[in-house]
């Protein structure tokens, strides 16, 4: 199915109420099938794959977050009522954005380890370098070739957040992303996307705050104690967390308490509370 804008789209589940899933940077719609799993049969949970990435790796740019917003509220406006809204890391300041522009769209927004600004740079250090020290794993897994499909799933399972938590739906998620002929098979997602969008998460931290400050949906936000590597801290620090409740304070933050950034989502021990909150609010 797609969008009509095109973008790709996978469903799942063919209930009345009606959710759409936004995945992170290096990512793609299929992170959400264990959260889908979670939903009762009222439910439907439509992830569009973004540009650059899965079926959407053939969309052309330009990319960066804003794009992506205008992508995601064009998925929203197909339900026939509001619709709530979830987005995972990258996915996440997509989601504030979006709820941020066209409030009447959505009816709640869950926020998945994402979508508060991260401090600016130290002197002397460009976005550049910030973007090599945390995606530079990611991105040259975009230029590496491999053997075969099992190859790349033992380079997935070898990563220090999924080894633990391996499980079927992570073995499906990294299939998803294999393209090229047999013996140089390749993620299928776009570095040049990955950058610009990476950027943009840098560099938007105004509008990420101003998007918080003004936020009139009711909103929620789940946090992982464990970052990227599978070790603390987590990708969104206590201190930002903190300031964000300062900012909100009626804007519920829960700590997934084991979970790291991926497994807040691939993993069903926390995929399942992703899915409460979509469901029912949880505290908000």
């Amino acid at each position: 199915m797609n969008s009509p804008n095109g973008l790709p789209v996978l469903t799942f589940g063919d209930g009345p109420e009606q959710a759409v899933a936004v995945h992170g940077i290096t990512a793609s719609a299929m992170e959400w099938p264990p959260v889908a799993r979670h939903l009762s049969d009222e439910w439907t949970l439509v992830a569009p794959d973004l540009r650059g990435r899965g079926a959407a790796a053939e969309l052309p740019g330009p990319y960066g977050l804003h794009r992506h917003v205008e992508d995601v509220c064009a998925v929203a406006r197909q339900a026939e009522s509001g619709v709530v809204l979830v987005g995972h890391s990258m996915g996440a300041f997509i989601a504030l954005l979006a709820a941020a522009a066209e409030p009447d769209l959505f009816r709640r927004l869950v926020l998945v380890d994402g979508g508060l600004p991260f401090p600016p740079p130290p002197e002397g250090v460009s976005v550049d370098d910030v973007l090599r020290a945390t995606l530079g794993p990611a991105i040259e897994r975009l230029s590496t070739t491999f053997a075969s499909e099992q190859a790349y799933l033992d380079f997935f399972r070898a990563h220090p957040a999924l080894a633990a938590d391996w499980n079927d739906d992570i073995a499906n998620y990294a299939r998803y992303d294999l393209t090229g002929p047999p013996g140089e098979l390749r993620s299928r997602v776009v570095g040049d996307a990955v950058r610009a969008d990476g950027r943009d998460v840098l560099v938007l931290a105004a509008d990420f705050l101003a998007a918080w400050d003004a936020l009139r949906v009711p909103t929620v936000l789940l946090r992982a104690p464990l970052g990227m590597f599978g070790q603390a801290p987590g990708l969104l620090s206590e201190e930002i967390v903190a300031e964000a409740g300062r900012r909100r304070p009626d804007i519920p933050i829960e700590t997934v308490a084991e979970a790291n950034h991926y497994t807040i989502v691939l993993a069903d021990r926390f995929a399942a509370r992703v899915a409460h909150h979509i469901e029912d609010g949880g505290a908000a």
